[in-house]
């Protein structure tokens, strides 16, 4: 099966390490492009790059404000990981009440010391 391409899907877009952390970055409000670079030590056009493939898969909104342009997190993008990684909360849950019931053996142990 051929993989999509990264413009077009937000799971590979995300993929990507520096544009999880634009993300996080954007978590704070919204800054410029020149602010996104040097808190993440981008060179300009590679940040601008890395906003423009968010943008495209609707994780991130732009406007201009004067001579600069400010990029905000849209989180409604996340809404397919979100309801996709949800699938896995019964597992999740699962493993930790496994670890819970680990836990509380290893009490009642040293109770019994």
């Amino acid at each position: 099966m051929a993989r999509a391409a990264t413009t077009s899907d937000v799971f590979n877009a995300i993929a990507e390490p520096q544009r999880r952390s634009i993300l996080t970055l954007l978590r704070a409000g919204e800054r410029p492009v020149t602010e996104v670079a040097e808190a993440l030590g981008m060179t300009q056009p590679g940040a601008s790059k890395h906003l423009r493939v968010l943008r495209e898969v609707g994780l991130v909104q732009d406007h201009r404000a004067g001579k600069q342009r400010l990029y905000a997190l849209d989180a409604r993008g996340l809404q397919h990981v979100h309801e996709w990684t949800g699938g896995f909360e019964q597992f999740w849950n699962e493993s930790f009440d496994r670890l819970d019931a680990y836990v509380q053996e290893l009490k009642q142990e040293r109770q019994k010391e």
